[in-house]
């Protein structure tokens, strides 16, 4: 199996809601939104980056990224998420190689760091770890979790961007 990893085109965007919604499907920790999440970041023109993964059999996962405000005033700073995997295709590795593309794209745009709300066990595998100086308001600190590419993290309250309160 041979995954590849590319920015998403004009054709891809009902598949990628319909793989979203139905990696989501079962999780009990979901909103079930996460398809009008995304929809809502690329209407507004804040989805800065949205990578298919697919193989010989078409697209299997995708990994969007959008900025975040910080309170503190900090800029360069990005929410990694929702990440999807087609159900029949979780836990084969193609999650992490979503992940990995993002975080090395989000570096060669020059992000200062990202955010994800999140498994802590999962995620700590790319480097996350939860950061008590950027707080996401009714969430456990440990499952709000930060990667810094550079030396400083900003102290303040994160604000993901409206479109992830859509409910439709």
């Amino acid at each position: 199996m041979t995954i590849s990893v590319r920015t998403e085109r004009p054709e891809d965007v009902e598949t990628i809601a319909q793989l979203t919604e139905a990696a989501f499907r079962g999780e009990t920790h979901s909103s079930h939104t996460e398809a009008f999440i995304i929809n809502g970041l690329r209407r507004a023109g804040c989805l800065t980056l949205s990578l298919v993964a697919e193989d010989e059999s078409g697209i299997v996962g995708h990994v969007a990224a959008s900025p975040v405000t910080i309170s503190s005033g900090n800029s360069g700073w990005y929410g990694i998420g929702p990440v999807s995997v087609l159900p029949d295709r979780q836990r084969r590795g193609i999650g992490s190689v979503l992940m990995l593309a993002a975080l090395d794209e989000l570096r060669r745009l020059g992000a200062r760091g990202c955010v994800v709300l999140g498994e802590p066990a999962y995620y700590g595998r790319f480097g996350f770890q939860a950061d008590s100086r950027l707080v996401l308001p009714g969430v456990p600190q440990e499952y709000f979790q930060t990667l810094a590419f550079g030396p400083d993290v900003p102290v303040g309250t994160v604000r993901y961007h409206d479109a992830f309160d859509a409910t439709e």
